[in-house]
């Protein structure tokens, strides 16, 4: 299965505040909040969700092609990824224009303050999927959060094409529409979103649960530490729990590592509960991990934290597929 991932691609600036944001923040003053927060460590990784995603996907033995916009700052970034097993051949190069960058502060809480610096992403609108098409069928294409009028075109082609797409809109959410998130899910194969990001769907489009599942296919809805909820139309929604966190080290790309691990699954054709236990553990590696690429997958130690969450049946179904993608 040929999966082109697009979206963001960018480098991810780390810090930790051991402090809560909530003891500085005053109800009455946010109109004219003003606040610095004085940080521990800072961390520079590789990050950006469609990035991310292609990781994961390789770290479990796909070959997802990337498409992203990126700036001339990118070679050694790009040749990680190419040695990790991402293909490349999707990237667009802006002569002009930095990498994206983002800035993001964790607290003790896990809450976080982060800002987006789109750069060179504004150039992912010239991007075209056809040529990707035309070199090797494309299966499906995840359209993830990227610049606003190369998402509605990445997922404009897709339905042109007759290419299923996922539709994963995330942090474009808060500053889309109705018309414009409808334009993006509409006829989605696959619609990913955490529970915030579902009420934002709902409250801007005016859709309720049942109108979104007539409209896509299989909805994808993460919970945080309470796990994922997939529903279909007219099937029972299925609940998958985590995998317990041995560690909390830093939750940023818990969401993408979830995507690619769903996305994995897809592609082991597995059914879709197996596919978010696959996308739970590998989000709990990341929530472990300081970096959104840095974590490693050890077949047999993520085996056994399958079968110790999901039992036997499980670990025996998915590990069929981890013995040709990760080495033993």
């Amino acid at each position: 299965m040929r999966i082109a991932v697009t979206g963001s691609i960018a480098t991810d600036h780390l810090m930790a505040f051991d402090g809560r944001f909530a003891d500085s923040l005053v109800v009455e003053q946010l109109h004219r909040v003003a606040l610095s927060f004085l940080v521990h460590d800072l961390q520079i990784r590789r990050g950006g969700v469609a990035a991310n995603i292609a990781f994961g996907l390789a770290a479990l033995g796909e070959r997802p092609v990337l498409v992203g916009a990126v700036g001339e700052d990118f070679a050694e970034y790009r040749s990680w990824l190419e040695r990790s097993g991402v293909d490349c051949s999707g990237i667009h190069v802006s002569s002009v224009l930095h990498t994206a960058r983002f800035i993001c502060t964790t607290d003790r809480d896990q809450a976080q303050i982060a800002s987006f610096y789109a750069g060179a992403m504004s150039e992912a609108r010239q991007i075209e999927l056809g040529p990707l098409a035309s070199q090797e069928s494309i299966d499906l294409v995840l359209v993830g959060p990227n610049d606003p009028e190369a998402m509605l075109r990445h997922t404009e082609e897709a339905r042109d094409r007759g290419i299923a797409f996922a539709a994963d809109p995330s942090q474009q959410l808060a500053w889309s529409d109705g018309p414009q998130i409808k334009a993006l899910v509409e006829g989605a194969a696959f619609l990913f979103s955490n529970d915030y990001e579902a009420a934002l769907i709902s409250s801007k489009t005016g859709w309720n649960d049942a109108d979104v599942l007539a409209r896509v296919g299989v909805r994808i809805t993460t919970h945080g530490k309470d796990g994922a909820v997939v529903e279909q139309e007219g099937v029972s929604a299925v609940h998958v729990p985590v995998v317990p966190a041995q560690v909390i080290a830093d939750p940023t790309g818990v969401g993408d590592a979830f995507r690619a691990g769903f996305l994995a699954g897809l592609a082991w054709e597995l059914p879709h509960e197996r596919c978010a236990q696959v996308g739970s553990l590998l989000a709990t590696l990341v929530l472990e991990t300081v970096g959104t690429q840095e974590y490693r997958l050890d077949r047999a130690a993520a085996l056994r934290r399958v079968a110790d969450a999901y039992g036997d049946e499980a670990a025996a179904e998915i590990g069929h597929h981890l013995s040709g993608a990760v080495r033993a």
